[in-house]
């Protein structure tokens, strides 16, 4: 692909450096699993990896400021059955998290405020279902405790997390590639198997626009940008890489379809809705190339690409308020490398001034939800609450999440049953018996980690052994020889 000459603009000297390797983080298990995924969550607090390991699926939750080389035996959060194949951060809670597994579940955890000590397998909040795997977690971008979860039995479902309920239910017609919340979650825009764009009601579960995507098989992406339009990338009949911009209601009339080059990987976006920057990667490549989105043809306007020499396996990028705003930093992506490496990557705007940037800093997404799940689930919809970054980000005080199931009647008439012939004294041993389950579940996920370990030191002295019986039998060759040498004297 050509691209023309950049216009003018205050973004055209961006830059992206990587920091230095001690700023990094280091040897991690990164997942070999081949699904979709970017394999990596990030918030101003915690990096989470999803990583390789037997007999179930985790991954790693990390606080930003442990860098370096990891520890082997560091804690994971170990809950699942299956692989881990997605992971999202709630956007109002830095200390939430959400995956989804092979295993058809979906869960929800809390992480201490100083990260894992041991680990973590009991979730706050188990989701279940879906009848196949769940291949991709959103939060719902306004309202608090909402969660979407998407699986390959062409379901979409979104549950209240306060109070472990299904609030809505999309049949989708073929497998779901990709989903995207609108910047208000009034809509839901889909990508799926059967190259269709789809745009959802998420309340009723109607759809409301429905259009011919990419023409190629491989699997799209989608995202909503904050104006309204729709993003997607594809590929064409020919195997070309593609993005493509939509209005919302011509869905199969684009504003504009660019070819980028042939490659494999699908193009994954990374959207700032503050100033309107794309930026576009994919699992494989060694390069970002990042886009400036206006109102006027041709809408997107290429800037430059970051060129890298080692290809990634996954990439998460930090919210806004995460950034270091007296660097001018604009954005900041975290790079799983194969070789078990997480490089971190720093776009900056080059200025002189100290000052305070208001044009590279608007107001940015807050981390306080703008309506309840219950007013969601009521049919009302709103636009997310906005924050200043001028005098700095100041994390809002956050509750611990509860779940407070609601009362089933048939959970009533079974109480009532049972009323006659309960007693206080009868509860006890079930509260003793649930402690020594959470205990035994915590000692398993411990042998597992030690038994992975003394297999390596095995492996090691085993290898030592064997060298050692190699140098024995040269030693021995040795003293034969000696020993008929002076036998001849």
């Amino acid at each position: 692909m050509s691209f023309r000459i950049v216009r003018q603009s205050k973004f055209r000297h961006v830059f992206g450096q990587p920091l230095k390797r001690e700023q990094c983080y280091d040897n991690i298990r990164i997942t070999k699993n081949s699904w979709d995924s970017n394999f990596c969550a990030v918030n101003p607090k915690f990096l989470a990896i999803i990583t390789e390991i037997a007999g179930g699926g985790a991954f790693l939750v990390l606080p930003l400021q442990k860098t370096g080389r990891l520890d082997v035996s560091y804690p994971q959060v170990t809950g699942h059955k299956g692989p881990v194949m997605d992971i999202a951060w709630c956007p109002h809670n830095d200390h939430v998290i959400a995956s989804s597994s092979d295993d058809t579940l979906v869960r929800v955890w809390q992480i201490p405020e100083d990260g894992l000590v041991c680990p973590m397998i009991d979730p706050v909040v188990e989701l279940a279902g879906h009848q196949k795997k769940v291949g991709l977690v959103q939060w719902h971008p306004s309202a608090s405790n909402v969660l979407l979860s998407a699986g390959a039995d062409c379901r979409i479902l979104i549950w209240n997390i306060g109070t472990s309920e299904l609030l809505s239910e999309i049949l989708h017609p073929d497998i779901i590639f990709d989903c995207c919340w609108s910047w208000n979650g009034s809509c839901l825009a889909t990508t799926c198997k059967d190259r269709k764009i789809r745009i959802y009601d998420p309340h009723s579960g109607e759809i409301v626009q429905e259009a011919m995507g990419h023409e190629g098989a491989k699997p799209q992406r989608v995202h909503y940008l904050r104006s309204g339009m729709i993003l997607t990338t594809g590929f064409s009949k020919m195997s070309e890489r593609q993005y493509s911009l939509r209005k919302e209601n011509e869905l199969a009339n684009p504003l504009c379809l660019e070819e980028l080059d042939v490659s494999n990987g699908v193009m994954v976006p990374f959207y700032d809705p503050d100033v309107n920057l794309l930026y576009l990667s994919a699992k494989g490549d060694s390069n970002i190339r990042y886009f400036e989105i206006t109102d006027k043809a041709p809408y997107i306007h290429y800037i430059n690409t970051y060129q890298s020499t080692t290809p990634q396996r996954g990439m998460g990028m930090m919210p806004k308020r995460g950034c270091d705003i007296s660097r001018c930093e604009i954005a900041r992506f975290f790079r799983l490398l194969s070789s078990g490496f997480c490089e971190v990557l720093s776009f900056t705007v080059p200025r002189k001034s100290d000052r305070f940037q208001d044009d590279l800093y608007p107001l940015t997404l807050a981390d306080m939800p703008a309506i309840s799940a219950e007013e969601w689930a009521e049919g009302k919809d709103a636009e997310p609450l906005l924050v200043y970054l001028k005098d700095g980000y100041v994390p809002t005080q956050k509750q611990e999440l509860k779940v407070t199931k609601k009362s089933n009647i048939l959970d009533k008439m079974v109480s009532k049953k049972c009323e006659p012939s309960s007693e206080p004294a009868s509860i006890q041993p079930e509260k003793n018996l649930e402690d020594l389950l959470n205990e035994i579940k915590t000692l398993q996920a411990t042998v597992l980690q030690h038994e992975k370990r003394i297999k390596e030191l095995e492996n090691k002295v085993e290898s030592s052994c064997h060298a050692l019986s190699e140098h024995t039998q040269v030693l021995n060759n040795h003293g034969d020889t000696i020993d008929l040498l002076v036998d001849e004297v």
